[in-house]
């Protein structure tokens, strides 16, 4: 493929189940890949780019976030993005005593100012491109529990932030987000290690009998870059297989 019929997504958070899934997705359906997280990623591809950055620096440093735009403008010779994809995010747990201001700070910077930055800072080529934005958000948005203040305020903000930047941009450039339920990640079912029986009732407990797969997660991003979903604008798409509609979850 010639670059100038390249499209190109810039992942954030690649290395994480979620993340990878977005990767796979969106190169086995065309696109190259800019695959973004503050580790860097063993994993090679000709139609994948990795790129080791630090978002919360994107957002207290101009300087490093204007080198951060030079290197996917390089990438892309200047063809810029076609899609968007802001995945990462760091979920600290403690209740409204036990969160420290450095805690607070921190997700904020990287749930909710990263997406908006790095949105603002590709705006042009996507605009150009008539490129979409996805931000992974959560269930935790709109329903949450004990100990996930931080991590839920950044997620209700960060839907807040898909609808809002979606009525300030008009027609330039669709943004959307996504709310995921649990999604079985490495990471959960590590965190149910030896619990095998809080994973069965966490299961039972969605309408669908199931958590969700990093796939599912995906295909949904993917629709909402497509022309499939050209309406679709401002959307905050609940995922949950059904428990949003349920009174309680098991702790």
């Amino acid at each position: 493929m010639e670059n100038s019929d390249m499209k190109w997504c810039l992942v954030t958070g690649a290395n994480g189940g979620i993340g990878k899934a977005l990767t796979s997705c969106f190169v086995e359906n065309g696109y190259s890949v800019i695959a973004t997280d503050i580790t860097k990623s063993s994993e090679t591809s000709s139609n994948i780019v990795n790129l080791q950055i630090d978002l919360e620096r994107i957002v207290l440093d101009e300087a490093y976030a204007d080198e951060f735009k030079s290197k996917v403008d390089d990438i892309t010779n200047d063809k810029g993005l076609t899609a968007l994809i802001n995945n990462a995010a760091i979920q600290i747990l403690g209740n409204v005593k036990e969160v420290t201001r450095q805690d607070w700070l921190r997700s904020m910077n990287v749930n909710v100012s990263a997406p908006f930055f790095v949105t603002q800072l590709f705006l042009d080529s996507l605009k150009s491109n008539s490129g979409a934005v996805v931000n992974i958000s959560s269930i935790h948005a709109l329903q949450t529990k004990r100990n996930f203040v931080t991590y839920a305020t950044s997620k209700g903000a960060l839907s807040s932030l898909t609808r809002n930047m979606a009525v300030d941009l008009g027609n330039a450039v669709r943004i959307n987000a996504i709310e995921p339920a649990a999604v079985s990640t490495d990471m959960l079912r590590a965190g149910f290690e030896g619990k095998e029986e809080q994973f069965r009732l966490l299961e039972a407990f969605h309408p669908i009998a199931r958590i969700a797969s990093p796939e599912e997660v995906a295909q949904l991003a993917l629709f909402l870059c497509s022309e499939q979903s050209s309406f679709i604008h401002g959307t905050c798409l609940n995922a949950t297989g059904g428990i949003h509609g349920c009174l309680s979850d098991p702790d």
